[in-house]
């Protein structure tokens, strides 16, 4: 029997496991600069966006996780993310991001039973109409 109590541990499918170590985390993050932080969560939100729009290969469910519901609100954080920040990240990063934000856009509306009128889809009001 472990000495820890309950409340500091963590449990894990293959049994307990330690408290994460916070501090040291902090440490880690705080020597990541700014530019690779908002270019992963961009990248996070893209990925999860495709997932939502059943973009994923089909032998990884595909289909199965299909929800333009969250894929509108993936897409739309994501724009507002890359406008907000396009001042502080070069085009070197912004330029990739920017293509696959617009091709998720074109996916979504092509996705869409009645798709929206251009400059109404998911994260328009950021970029502006969006056309194929």
């Amino acid at each position: 029997m472990s000495d820890t109590p309950p409340s500091d541990r963590t449990e894990t499918a293959s049994g307990p496991a330690e408290t994460p170590d916070f501090d040291a985390m902090t440490r880690d993050i705080a020597e990541v600069p700014a530019v690779e932080v908002i270019v992963t969560v961009a990248v996070n939100l893209m990925s999860a966006a495709a997932v939502k729009l059943g973009l994923a290969p089909q032998e990884d469910g595909g289909d199965d996780h299909k929800d333009l519901d969250e894929a509108r609100k993936l897409i739309t954080a994501l724009a507002g993310l890359l406008d907000a920040s396009t001042t502080e990240i070069s085009s070197f990063h912004a330029a990739p991001l920017r293509d696959g934000l617009k091709s998720l856009q074109l996916a979504f509306r092509e996705a869409s039973v009645v798709p929206d009128e251009p400059g109404r889809g998911p994260g328009e009001k950021y970029t502006g109409p969006v056309y194929g």
